[in-house]
């Protein structure tokens, strides 16, 4: 299959889906394509046992379609710059503290609790793992997902601080999570130690360095923008600053999705008011809402499609289920117990812990993250869980994180 078939097959099955799940499920647009297209997976994986071999056709089509590659080297790139683009700067720096603290230090504990009950967990149930690769697990799956977030937010209502913190602890964890990810990978294949100082080195250019690349692409793109008044080519600034940014910062070493961040952040707040037209601010804002509404349909029923190539044991699915309640259970503990302490210079949402534990969801950059695994045992176990607990979190707490918050509202 040509390259311009396969986009248009995705295309086509997530314009299809898009339209049942407006018609006749009403479901948020993300939840309602995934689901579709996990039963329509469900239903390829049904027909391959009465002979009908579809589930064989659509895999060798999966198998072209790297997951991995296409959301960390292609669609991130777009939906973190479209999701920074509306966050007021201004309320994430009166947060920055407490966003600061959960998206480092609460990536990292959950990275260890979960990691740790996670080894112990597999290794009950028969299924071999290592610590490091229990500790990956845990890496990948502790950041929330700003997308999946973001996405949800847009629905719920929820106050204007603790939404500021769900989504600015979201849009930046990932890159922590990633970098954390990257640092035990390389200690799981190099087979070498590695010091604390290289690891501390390393986090050091990682994240500080995506900031500060992040702050010089924001400034040029920003002087770009006001020295001229042409939507076209203002919009058009703003895909090269993306797509050019995102790669290059990658050729460097540096947090692509952190420093794409906070060049959406300075784009969306002081290009948006002091270098930018109300026309010119007006057609990029739909711009960038319509390219936000199309990847997201996309990303979201590759997720669902995903179940085909998924190696399934009932071992792996009572896995997969115990460790939905400790992913959620980690959650609560590396974000309440900061915030607890928080709590004594600062004012919190009343049931800030619970609200944040059950709307950080987990989405397709962990799932990325899981593919990208290299071919070892552990890999299987590790993708299979990982697909169960971002199904769960996206339909499961997705759905019901509105009713969660209006049930704190009340007491």
């Amino acid at each position: 299959m040509s390259l311009f078939q396969l986009i248009a097959t995705v295309l086509s099955l997530a314009a299809v889906f898009s339209y049942i799940n407006y018609r006749f499920l009403k479901l948020p647009i993300t939840i309602g394509v995934m689901l579709l297209s996990l039963l329509f997976s469900l239903a390829l994986i049904l027909l391959s046992q009465f002979g009908v071999d579809f589930e064989a056709r659509a895999e060798s089509i999966l198998k072209q379609i790297d997951f991995d590659d296409t959301l960390m080297h292609g669609l991130l790139s777009f939906l973190l710059f479209a999701g920074a683009l509306h966050v007021n700067i201004n309320d994430l720096r009166e947060q920055k503290w407490v966003i600061a603290t959960l998206a480092t230090l609460g990536v990292m504990s959950s990275t260890f609790i979960t990691g740790t009950a996670a080894y112990y967990l597999l290794n009950f149930l028969g299924i071999e793992i290592s610590y490091i690769y229990a500790l990956i697990f845990g890496a990948l799956i502790s950041p929330t997902d700003p997308i999946a977030v973001l996405g949800i937010l847009k629905l719920v209502g929820a106050p204007k601080t603790l939404e500021t913190k769900i989504a600015g602890e979201s849009l930046f964890n990932d890159g922590v999570g990633v970098v954390v990810f990257i640092v035990l990978v390389g200690i799981a294949t190099s087979g070498t130690d590695i010091t604390a100082g290289q690891v501390v080195g390393l986090f050091a250019t990682e994240a500080i360095g995506g900031v500060m690349y992040g702050l010089g692409l924001g400034f040029i793109g920003y002087w770009m923008l006001k020295t001229i008044d042409n939507y076209q080519v203002e919009v058009l600034i703003t895909l090269g600053l993306v797509t050019g940014g995102y790669a290059l910062a990658e050729v460097l070493h540096l947090s692509a999705p952190i420093a794409v961040v906070v060049a959406g952040l300075m784009i969306g707040n002081h290009g948006r008011i002091f270098a930018m037209s109300d026309n010119t601010r007006k057609r990029l804002d739909n711009f960038w809402e319509l390219i936000d509404e199309i990847l997201n349909a996309v990303l979201f029923l590759l997720i669902g499609l995903e179940v085909i190539i998924l190696s399934f044991t009932g071992k792996y699915l009572i896995a997969g289920l115990i460790l939905i309640a400790v992913v959620l259970i980690s959650r609560m503990i590396s974000i309440g117990i900061p915030i607890q302490i928080m709590k004594k210079f600062r004012t919190f949402t009343p049931y800030v812990i619970s609200i944040m534990t059950w709307g950080g969801l987990r989405g397709g950059i962990s799932v990325a993250l899981a593919l990208s695994l290299p071919n070892v045992p552990e890999r299987e176990p590790i993708l299979f869980v990982t697909y169960c607990i971002v199904v769960f979190s996206i339909v499961v707490q997705g759905l019901t994180v509105k009713k969660v918050l209006k049930l704190a509202e009340k007491h």
